[in-house]
Formats: C-alpha cells, structure tokens, sequence
C-alpha cells in the first residue's frame, strides 16, 4: 500500500510541476454590406442604311455586347434610361439577357424616363449575358448626322 500511495504522490509532483495551459479570447466583428454591381463590355455602333421600298427604313442592331452583375440581395432590379430624347422619328432600344433566376423584360425603348430591363436579380454574379441595341427610323427622321446617347444602367436593391 505503501509503494501505491509515494507512486501516486510522485505522479501528482510531477502533473503539478507542467506549466497549465492558457487561452485567450477575442471577439470579432464582421458585416457584408449590400452588393450591387452591373458593368458593360462592347462598342455598339448603329447605322440605319436600307430600307424595303413602301416599307420603314430596316431596323439596325447590335449584338454581340455583354453584360455583368454581382449581387447579394434579394430581388434587385435593372433600370436604364438616356439623358437626352432621341431625335424624332428614332428610338433606341435595348435588350439585356436574364442572370438565371431573374426575368428580362425583353427590348425596351429607352428615354429620359428609367425603364425595368431585369427583374428579380437573388444573390448572383454571373458575367458574359447578352446586351443587344437596336435602333428603329421612320421615314420622317430624314437624314440624322452621328450622334450619340450614353445609357445609362442601373441596379437597385431589393432586401
């Protein structure tokens, strides 16, 4: 009984002489904020130059621009708009590819006044989406010299 009580003393010595362990806490402090991000990529350039006899000069487009988003919130919406009203007789239009989940309102005129081209945008990105122009001329624009509009995109957030 004797050996058993000193080996046990001489255990307890040795456990008690090791250095304890020791932690730390910290608290951090973290957040994501709203994300709504929306870029173009192209250099459309419209010419209406044909026309069907008896019908309105043919409609010219432009395919082949893109378009990105990067969004962290639910239920976002693309609005776009131009400064200036087209000249008479034109309109200007364009047409936005949908990210998946989301709803494209297809080509929408553009003027002064926004207008919805995507809606219900949920927590994506997702680049290289389609960006078609397209610009309409009755025969009493008459003869229009290079002009320019800038679009103007917009992402809203939704919650």
């Amino acid at each position: 009984m004797k050996a058993t009580r000193m080996f046990t003393v001489a255990a307890l010595a040795l456990v008690a002489g090791r250095a304890q362990a020791q932690t730390a806490l910290q608290t951090v402090t973290f957040q994501v904020t709203a994300i709504n991000q929306i870029a173009t990529t192209g250099a459309p350039s419209l010419t209406i130059n044909t026309a069907v006899a008896g019908l309105a000069p043919t409609a010219a487009t432009s395919a082949g621009n893109t378009w990105a988003v990067t969004c962290n919130q639910t239920g976002a919406k693309i609005t776009a708009s131009i400064p200036l009203a087209m000249p008479a007789g034109l309109t200007l239009s364009a047409t936005l590819g949908a990210p998946a989940g989301a709803a494209s309102a297809g080509i929408q005129a553009l003027g002064v006044a926004a207008v919805d081209m995507v809606t219900g945008i949920t927590k994506l990105n997702q680049a290289g989406l389609a960006l078609t122009y397209q610009l309409d001329a009755t025969a009493a624009a008459g003869v229009i010299a290079s002009s320019t509009r800038v679009v103007t995109y917009t992402i809203t957030g939704g919650a």
